[in-house]
């Protein structure tokens, strides 16, 4: 079992920045792929970014693709996503997930079924 506790949601202002963090505990050396999905209101769940190891692969949705940046830590078992320039339409709960397994693409990394294990969430609110 893998245990993520996602933190850094908050409120902020249109064009500001945050930064989540998702530590992973427990069987840790089975993650691979760390990511990081989001859900709107009233919206079905959506990819944001994931990022593998070792390989490196990173991928982003289009949209948000310039404005956050994932990385992950492995010695401290934590991925991070940087977000900047936020928008009202970023509003959302951001998940964290893994994947034991590498995903090659985009396609793969977006597919919320390829991934093993959840954090609860951590609210984020941008106001106009």
């Amino acid at each position: 079992q893998v245990q993520l506790v996602e933190s850094g949601g908050g409120l902020v202002q249109a064009g500001g920045s945050l930064r989540l963090s998702c530590v992973a505990s427990g069987r840790t050396f089975s993650v691979t792929t760390m990511a990081w999905f989001r859900q709107a209101p009233g919206k079905e769940r959506e990819f944001v970014a994931a990022k593998s190891w070792p390989t490196d692969n990173t991928y982003y949705t289009d949209s948000m693709k310039g404005r956050f940046t994932i990385s992950r830590d492995n010695a401290k078992r934590t991925s991070y996503l940087q977000m900047n320039s936020l928008k009202p339409e970023d509003t959302a709960a951001y998940y964290c997930a893994v994947a034991t397994s590498d995903l090659w693409t985009l396609v793969l990394a977006a597919d919320e079924g390829r991934y093993n294990y959840w954090g609860q969430g951590t609210q984020v609110t941008v106001s106009s």
